[in-house]
């Protein structure tokens, strides 16, 4: 190391041509025996280099060198530190005055190496003060015989003296920094005191040179090769700040040390990670932009409590990892460091070296952006985006989802519009979706995922909005747009299971991380993908954590939870010999059980005016009930809001697909819903699922010709939207599109076209939903009681010859609605129905069968009054004229 002083021009008069020579000289020398003795003591002959150099001192001490300044002395105090010789042994100079010699030369090297405050230039002068400091404290002896006159003649003993050290890292920690395997880089890399002085140590692979700057000063560190550099400077202690200039061909950086930075994640954040409780993962997990004692720049952090090392990767080091190694932050298993400089939009990935020693490059689990596919690094990100929705916000929970307006159109972004990004669709989807009158739309998922045929169920980056639409800033621009049109915004959400791609989470850090180490538990037997092991606590903080980000980041108003199913038992699609059984003896997964519980608990707690739904399509107790509540089963509720009822789209769409002739065979499957309507808060859907692979779209799901198609279409809208629970209808089939949707070029908006000779019909049926959403929010009675038994009332439930269903729906203060629905191709006339006998009259509030939405136009276009003649068990009784396969809706005049 050869430090290198610029003088300040305050002081240039006070130091001449001659010193500023001969110090030059001196440090010149020192450097050389500096490294002389370092060789030295790898050589094992470091027993002669301190004898050569306790030589060498005695004769300099010899020579005439009255005039000599304080700073020589501190120049010959780096020669011995730096020549790693026992000079007090070899020297007559007794302890008390090697500790005034050393005090003096600490003095002059403050004096010539703080930053800033005294220059090189400044040295002679302070060399006079300094001799004045050393001649009070070198008589040692005699403070200590004032002290205690007694001992006047006795000798004292010399006392150990501090012996400088080689700066250049031990073989060991080379070899562990160079493979990838060194858990704690800032304790060798860095500045650090050492007897002598502070050592500064980077490394830099592919660096010419580095050259520490501590203020106005500037020591060029030896290179030790293998990109590692080295030096010792004579200084008290670690300066608060310094930086590098590190030189590459054609190219000098300057930057500062990462290594010298205290680790910028607390210890709250560590315990809460180590509990796994951490509420708010996001903000200590993966890149977060920001400033560090002082520095801007990006903590990067990452959970991999198998790896033997981690390094960072990215566009700022050409993807190579090796000068970028973290450090372990206790057992938690997390790995931290601060780069100075790096700010959002640049490209990462975390280099992680295996139990095996091998190493894998993996994309952050915990990324916030991410490179649109097929790329998958990646991207710091730091939002800016200023939120308009407050009076969203603010209303949304002030009546519970179960007694409010629920109609959800379920939108796959990337293919509604094909080819827009999410700004594009924020100024066509709310007003389209506003027009139609649904309260909420329902995203496909909306999370990273490598391949676009998954629509998004097989997630790779749970914490990033696919890039493919734009950025995560963009997708709030996109909520906000919604939010402000009033409509809420859902989002399907899938933490059942991860694909294997192997940048991704799949045996993260080498081994089982984020998917169960039991093969017999964390292959997913349908979608060759792997499943969370929902029993380890940072595995549950992970999901729990996501599940409140994109509520709380992206003000998501409420959580599709995908393939609840298949999380909740152990022997789903599984074989006997393929499961084992839990501690009970049963096929309930636990793990699974407790994670859902948690995430519920913890959104609705966090999250006010939110909601959950769960895709579960068995019979399982209590999925939409309380946690705190056990069931027959004994375990507590899930606590979901609301559960798709999958029976009841199951048996209506069989139902519907019969012939007319047959149906009245198959009457109680569109009955039977009634029976278990009210064990759990449902969602009716006829959702993406529907409509794809084989399964046909919904109107070509309906028998006949193409009129019957379309009628039958509306007809089940109607009765759909009648039904107790909440309505959902996937995007194309409010317009009763005939092929099955695609997510290579979404629905078929050329039938809507007026130019297309069958435009009308297509909508007709439009308009139809549109109608529906209307009154079905204005009317709730079809709504407000969703979930209580006492707002719901069959009128006839039994009439399988006419294919006739006919039920009443009450509001709370007990206002009803009439909704009948003939599944025939017939008109029957006068049809008599048991009615309530406190209403005056009743008029059509809808009828499928308009005209204006494509149907024959048979109406009951004037007020009905009640007749005393009792039937179906009421006191009075109304004659309709039923359209055919039609439904019609009724309320009190």
């Amino acid at each position: 190391m050869t430090p290198r002083t610029t003088p300040s021009s305050s002081s240039e008069a006070e130091n001449t041509a001659e010193e500023s020579v001969e110090k030059k000289s001196v440090v010149k020398k020192a450097t050389t025996k500096a490294a002389e003795a370092a060789e030295a003591v790898k050589k094992g002959t470091a027993k002669k280099a301190a004898s050569k150099s306790a030589t060498k001192k005695t004769a300099e001490k010899k020579a005439p060198a009255k005039k000599a300044t304080a700073k020589k002395a501190a120049a010959k105090k780096a020669v011995a530190k730096k020549a790693v010789a026992k000079k007090a042994a070899a020297s007559k100079t007794t302890a008390a005055k090697t500790t005034a010699s050393k005090s003096t030369a600490a003095k002059s090297t403050a004096a010539k190496t703080t930053a800033g405050k005294t220059t090189a230039g400044k040295s002679s002068a302070s060399s006079a003060v300094g001799k004045k400091a050393a001649a009070k404290k070198i008589p040692a002896q005699k403070a200590a015989q004032k002290k205690i006159p007694a001992q006047k003649a006795i000798p004292r003993s010399p006392e150990p003296v501090e012996v400088a050290v080689s700066p250049a890292l031990d073989a060991t920690d080379r070899d562990r920094l160079l493979t990838g395997a060194h858990h704690d880089p800032h304790s060798v890399l860095g500045a650090h005191p050492v007897p002598g002085g502070v050592a500064f140590r980077a490394f830099k692979p592919y660096a010419l040179s580095v050259t520490v700057v501590v203020g106005s000063m500037r020591a060029e560190l030896h290179d030790d090769a293998e990109g590692f550099f080295s030096g010792l400077l004579p200084l008290r202690e670690v300066p608060a700040d310094y930086r590098l200039l590190v030189a590459y061909e054609g190219s000098v950086q300057e930057t500062e040390d990462a290594y010298r930075f205290l680790p910028a994640l607390g210890e709250l954040d560590l315990h809460l990670i180590g509990e796994g409780r951490h509420e708010e993962l996001w903000r200590a997990l993966g890149a977060e932009p920001m400033t560090h004692q002082g520095v801007t720049g990006t903590r990067f952090t990452v959970w991999a409590p198998n790896a033997r090392g981690v390094s960072l990767a990215g566009t700022f080091n050409y993807w190579d990892g090796t000068g970028y190694p973290l450090r372990s932050l206790g057992g938690t298993g997390v790995w931290e460091l601060f780069v100075p400089g790096i700010g959002e939009g640049e490209l990462y990935k975390f280099e992680i070296t295996r139990p095996d020693g091998s190493k894998t490059l993996r994309a952050d689990p915990l990324a916030r952006r991410t490179e649109a596919p097929p790329n998958t690094s990646s991207v710091v990100y730091a939002s800016q985006y200023e939120w308009g929705d407050a009076a969203w916000l603010e209303r949304r929970g002030t009546v519970p989802t179960h007694e409010a307006p629920f109609s959800v159109y379920e939108v796959h972004l990337a293919s509604w519009r094909p080819g827009l990004t999410y700004r594009q669709l924020a100024e066509q989807l709310p007003a389209y979706v506003k027009d139609l009158g649904f309260t909420h739309v329902e995203l496909m998922p909306v999370a990273e995922h490598p391949f676009g045929g998954s629509w998004g169920y097989q997630v790779t980056g749970f914490y990033a909005p696919t890039a493919r639409l734009g950025t995560p800033d963009d997708f709030k621009y996109l909520v906000d747009a919604l939010h402000q049109a009033g409509i809420g915004v859902l989002m399907d959400w899938v933490p059942a299971h991860f694909p294997r791609d192997d940048w991704a989470l799949a045996e993260f850090d080498g081994r089982p991380l984020y998917e169960h180490e039991d093969p017999l538990r964390s292959a997913h037997p349908d979608w060759g993908t792997l499943e969370f092991d929902f029993g380890r606590r940072e595995v549950r903080n992970f999901l729990v954590a996501n599940a409140l980000y994109w509520c709380e980041e992206f003000h998501i108003d409420g959580l599709r939870v995908d393939a609840v199913a298949s999380m909740l038992y152990l022997d789903y699609s599984r074989e006997p010999g393929q499961w084992v059984p839990n501690e009970h003896g049963g096929r309930e997964n636990l793990d699974a059980v407790a994670f859902l519980q948690e995430m519920n608990a913890t959104v609705y707690r966090r999250v006010p005016g939110v909601v959950t739904i769960a895709e579960e399509s068995t019979a399982w107790d209590g999925v939409t009930r309380p946690t705190h509540v056990a069931g027959p089963g004994g375990f507590g509720g899930l606590g979901f809001g609301l559960k798709w009822n999958m029976g009841w789209m199951h048996d209506s769409l069989e139902y519907m697909a019969k012939e007319p002739v047959h149906r009245k065979y198959h009457h109680n499957e569109m009955t039977f819903s009634m029976v278990y309507a009210y064990s759990e808060n449902y969602v009716l859907p006829i959702s993406h699922d529907e409509v794809v692979h084989g399964k046909r779209s919904l109107v070509s799901k309906m028998p006949g010709d193409w009129w019957q198609q379309r009628a039958n279409h509306r007809a089940y809208l109607g009765f759909m939207w009648a039904h107790p629970g909440k309505q959902l209808l996937f995007m194309g089939q409010e317009f009763a599109q005939g092929a099955e949707w695609s997510e290579a070029h979404g629905p078929d908006w050329w039938l809507l076209d007026p130019a297309y000779g069958a435009e009308p019909d297509h909508r007709g049926v439009r308009d139809l939903v549109r109608d529906l959403n209307t009154v079905y929010r204005h009317t709730p009675a079809l709504w407000q009681r969703d979930t209580d038994p006492s707002g719901f009332q069959w009128v006839v439930g039994d009439a399988a010859d006419d294919n006739v269903f006919a039920f009443l729906r009450f509001d709370a203060d007990g206002g009803p609605l009439l909704a009948v629905s003939n599944m025939s191709p017939v008109v029957r006339h006068d049809y008599r129905l048991g009615v309530p006998d406190d209403a005056p009259a009743w008029h059509e509030t809808l009828n499928t069968d308009a005209a204006k939405y494509g149907g024959s136009d048979v109406t009951n276009p004037d007020p009905i009054k009640p007749e005393a003649q009792p039937w179906h068990g009421r006191p009075a009784s109304i004659r309709l004229t039923l359209p055919p396969l039609a439904t019609v809706w009724l309320r009190p005049a």
